[in-house]
């Protein structure tokens, strides 16, 4: 390389990236961000109504410390509804809960889960399914998990109210659900999980019930 090659890349290295080369950063970067929505995160919400879409967001480690913590002592089956890249999944499984199931509706979430599955030896011991979270069958699952939306966690009560077993826990993170009590709750900011009884839920919408139909006909008896 002779003198001139060599001053021309100090002066190169001197001159800063300029209004146009940000730009084209800028451009590349939300080229890349689109490129992983279109082709990751897209297909599966195509045909999942706006205010039920919930964006992926892989929990954190200290999240998913959380939900085991809320579910210590549990066994059984353990449900991760919107189950993502399937971490949630796969952490119950090493705690000894079986079968340990995800559902999801993103076919690409499902390979990653999968891949993670495999890769920590765990393959068989977990099962990841595509299938709408609406028309599973909670009947059977006394531990279920949810990292979701408010908007969906206000219409999925109804849901786990009517299908889970009695003895049912739910540990939400993120977000609590709108309308129930938790029994306890754990960690702070977004790292806060909150857990519910469906035994206790049911005792106090038969209460909550019972108390508005009294008052209903008060009016009625005193006439």
């Amino acid at each position: 390389m002779d003198q001139d090659d060599s001053e021309g890349e100090a002066e190169l290295r001197k001159q800063s990236v300029g209004g146009w080369g940000l730009l084209q950063i800028a451009g590349c970067t939300g080229l890349t961000a689109y490129v992983v929505w279109a082709g990751i995160l897209m297909p599966g919400f195509r045909r999942v109504p706006l205010r039920l879409q919930v964006p992926y967001i892989p929990a954190s480690r200290k999240q998913v410390q959380n939900v085991m913590t809320l579910l210590e002592g549990r066994s059984g089956k353990v449900v991760d509804l919107g189950s993502g890249d399937g971490r949630i999944v796969l952490e119950a499984s090493r705690h000894g809960f079986h079968p340990a199931v995800g559902y999801e509706l993103n076919p690409w979430l499902i390979r990653l889960s999968k891949f993670y599955a495999w890769r920590a030896g765990c393959y068989g011991q977990v099962s990841y399914m595509k299938q709408d979270l609406w028309k599973v069958d909670l009947s059977d699952c006394s531990n279920v998990t949810v990292f979701l939306a408010p908007s969906v966690l206000s219409l999925l009560e109804v849901k786990l109210l009517n299908e889970l077993p009695e003895d049912a826990w739910i540990v939400a993170g993120r977000f609590p659900f709108p309308n129930w009590k938790p029994c306890c709750t754990i960690g702070d900011g977004v790292d806060k999980a909150w857990r519910y009884s469906i035994k206790q839920l049911r005792k106090e919408n038969v209460s909550q019930n019972t108390h508005e139909g009294t008052a209903v006909e008060h009016p009625l008896t005193n006439q």
